[in-house]
């Protein structure tokens, strides 16, 4: 038997219940892992409200697409996976079987080998922030010197790990926050620039094309959604690109096409689960980031660790305006 966090219906964390489950074994092209600590995502919690890109297909469900722990047991076809070694899964629509337990049964090509060097804690942290980011910036965005990348609410984890990309290659990247206080923290994740919203934007535009002596910017990297993007579009560079990857918001943009035409710029909806089941990309973004890792040039940033019983405080904690910020993370007691 095993304890896991499930909901029943679409009532958002504060339904969440802990129950026990019966241990299960890995069918083909499965592994088992013994979760040590998994991590909460703004995902998650649109996922309870059924405000996600995805639906849950049935119910009860486990939450939770970012995990650590210990591989238990394969099933049958599973090649090159050591039972006994630590693995992280990687962001992937997970329906019904998510991390939020001590044991999580999952597909084994959205497992890698965990980081060297990093603890459960820290390497249930990295995946979905980094690859999150990884792909927009380096891939698609082709951040290099002289790319100027825009990246707003840029004190979430993914906005902080697309800072950090940007910087070690090279491109200047211009970070968004509501709160003057968060100046020092997106400094030192790489932003060159910093611009304070609120609630009149007015002058956003102009403000990105001062910034860039009017060249303007060629990505944005956006979590927000709603109105903020009508507000920077006037700075977009030619053949400029949005990645729009969430609704901090809670309401979807209206899509500026007189803009789009007028730099020939192209909107993109941006959800990393299609590049992770891209084989080969999946592949380079895997390298890129443990890569970066073993040198030192990034680091997950962990803001606070709860107990396994603690995951609805730790829901609550994440909801709230912080003046600390990083990956917030639930250790399961397993070891």
């Amino acid at each position: 038997m095993h304890k896991a966090w499930v909901i029943h219906d679409y009532s958002g964390f504060e339904e969440l219940s802990l129950e026990q489950f019966p241990d299960e074994k890995p069918g083909p092209g499965e592994v088992r892992l013994r979760v040590e600590a998994f991590a909460l995502n703004w995902g998650d919690m649109d996922l309870m409200e059924n405000r996600y890109s995805y639906s849950f297909s049935s119910f009860p469900a486990r939450i939770g697409m970012e995990a650590a722990g210990i591989v238990d047991a394969v099933g049958p076809g599973v090649d090159g996976i050591e039972i006994g070694e630590r693995y992280c899964t990687l962001p992937h629509f997970y329906d019904n079987r998510g991390a939020s337990g001590e044991a999580l049964i999952v597909n084994a090509r959205y497992v890698t080998r965990a980081p060297a060097n990093l603890s459960a804690v820290e390497a249930a942290s990295v995946w979905m922030q980094y690859l999150t980011a990884y792909y927009p910036v380096v891939e698609l965005a082709h951040a290099q010197p002289g790319r100027v990348i825009l990246v707003t609410a840029a004190t979430s984890t993914a906005g902080a790990a697309a800072l950090e990309i940007g910087r070690l290659c090279g491109a200047t990247m211009i970070g968004t926050t509501r709160y003057d206080y968060n100046r020092p923290y997106l400094e030192s994740a790489g932003a060159d620039h910093i611009v304070v919203t609120g609630s009149t934007n007015e002058g956003f535009a102009a403000r990105l094309k001062a910034l860039t002596e009017g060249y303007g910017i060629d990505a944005a990297y956006d979590s927000i959604g709603g109105g903020l993007m009508n507000e920077y579009v006037g700075a977009l560079a030619k053949n400029a690109r949005i990645f729009f990857y969430g609704m901090l918001d809670k309401d979807f943009p209206e899509i500026p096409y007189a803009a789009l035409f007028q730099s020939n710029a192209l909107f993109q909806a941006y959800s990393v689960f299609n590049y992770v089941e891209d084989d080969e990309m999946c592949a380079r973004g895997v390298e890129w980031v443990n890569d970066a890792l073993a040198a030192g040039e990034i680091s997950p940033r962990i803001d606070r660790v709860y107990a396994m019983d603690e995951y609805i405080e730790a829901c609550r904690y994440l909801k709230e305006p912080r003046q600390t910020h990083g990956k917030v993370v639930i250790e399961t007691g397993i070891r």
